[in-house]
């Protein structure tokens, strides 16, 4: 394969992430604008409309706001569990680069065994649980 090709092909194994960070720095632009903090600004949660309680997502969308305006600290007290997700999504895209770059063109950003698919929305159900309870009450929104 000639170099050309060889470059060509790299480039072209980045367009999925290219999409990708395209896709999350417009959100995270959107989230920066437009502030969830103002009531309603983007709909309500029914799980806390319904319940009187907040689920594992409340908060994300103001601590992705919060991490926009570089406030790590209270992106964490609006929601730890989406801080760790920003991160863990921000270091698989940096590994699905550099895989691709590497010419492994077939591959993908996050791929879950079914076990690690369980053990993951066991954390989330358990840390929508613990936020609700006495001694939790540090990790609701």
């Amino acid at each position: 394969m000639s170099t050309v090709s060889t470059r060509d092909a790299r480039w072209s194994a980045l367009r999925g992430p290219a999409g990708v960070a395209v896709g999350g720095l417009a959100l995270g632009v959107l989230l920066h604008v437009r502030d969830p903090h103002d009531s309603g600004s983007y709909g309500y949660c029914p799980f806390l409309l319904l319940g009187d309680r907040p689920c594992p997502g409340c908060g994300g969308l103001r601590a992705a706001n919060l991490l926009t305006n570089g406030d790590v600290v209270g992106a964490i007290s609006s929601n730890l569990l989406a801080v760790v997700l920003v991160g863990v999504l921000a270091v698989a895209w940096v590994v699905w680069v550099v895989r691709r770059w590497r010419g492994e063109h077939g591959a993908r950003m996050i791929v879950l065994s079914g076990r690690a698919g369980a053990v993951l929305i066991a954390a989330v159900v358990a840390f929508g649980i613990v936020r609700n309870l006495p001694f939790g009450a540090w990790l609701a929104p």
